[in-house]
């Protein structure tokens, strides 16, 4: 697996992403972004997001915060994306927990293909229609059969699933990988499912037509970064947490840092 050449795909290319988010998080999305080598653009206005996403190279929409004005930007960037045939990577934040947001998200897949659907397993699970639990936007699920839900809505969806938990999960339904990779610090800040959604839409921009591997990247350099950022001087405080793992997302380099990957394709 080259993921050094994913990478460099990213910071030759510097994809225009369209980003769709919530307001808890929308600075950290595009900060991490930036540091990737990657474009963000936040366009949330409902007259523009059609025209602007058509200029993209991926969209990346998450509904934690979801407002009147933003669903329909969404609902046209994911039109606009389809008709210009760049991937789509939805965050569905809060599924769970609130069902409206079921309603939206089939009515976003009606308006065009969802490339990528990223979320922690409880979501993962509701969208697949499993049982799980869930606190606000949460999973509290311990991750039993969570690959075989994986695969199922993949194949379901016809789209590439991620799934973030202590294991991470990515599949297509017929190829499945698991990544190791990560920090506890990631569940003492905001916003950490955020960037993995934005940094996966940079790798997803950047390289198409390997959506697999360039995700896989992604949850990789995201989970290398977090662990290298835990290491360093008060790295276990979450306020030089957050800014560390933008540094070292800034600063991954698979030519020295492959060694550190722990993943296992199925």
């Amino acid at each position: 697996m080259n993921f050094q050449e994913h990478l460099q795909q990213v910071k030759k290319q510097a994809p225009l992403v369209e980003a769709i988010t919530n307001y808890v998080t929308i600075n950290d999305c595009a900060n991490i972004l930036l540091s990737l080598g990657a474009s963000p653009a936040m366009c949330e206005s409902a007259d523009e997001a059609y025209e602007f996403t058509k200029l993209a190279q991926a969209t990346y929409i998450n509904i934690g915060s979801l407002t009147k004005e933003q669903e329909l930007a969404m609902l046209q960037s994911v039109k606009a994306a389809a008709e210009v045939d760049i991937p789509v990577i939805l965050d569905p934040v809060g599924c769970g927990a609130i069902p409206r947001r079921i309603d939206f998200i089939n009515k976003l897949r009606s308006f065009g293909k969802i490339s990528v659907v990223k979320g922690n397993i409880g979501e993962i699970k509701t969208l697949a229609g499993a049982t799980t639990k869930v606190k606000g936007v949460d999973s509290l699920d311990d991750g039993e059969g969570a690959i075989e839900v994986c695969e199922q809505l993949a194949k379901k969806w016809n789209c590439l699933v991620v799934a973030t938990g202590k294991i991470d999960i990515l599949t297509t339904g017929a190829k499945t990988a698991t990544v190791a990779n990560g920090s506890e610090m990631f569940t003492k800040i905001t916003g950490a499912g955020c960037m993995l959604g934005a940094l996966l839409a940079g790798f997803s921009g950047a390289n198409p037509n390997h959506l697999f591997e360039a995700n896989l990247t992604g949850l990789i350099t995201m989970g290398i970064a977090g662990e290298k950022a835990t290491q360093l001087e008060r790295g276990n405080l979450p306020g030089s947490f957050r800014s560390y793992l933008i540094d070292e997302i800034n600063q991954i380099d698979f030519e020295i840092d492959v060694s550190l990957a722990n993943y296992k394709i199925h």
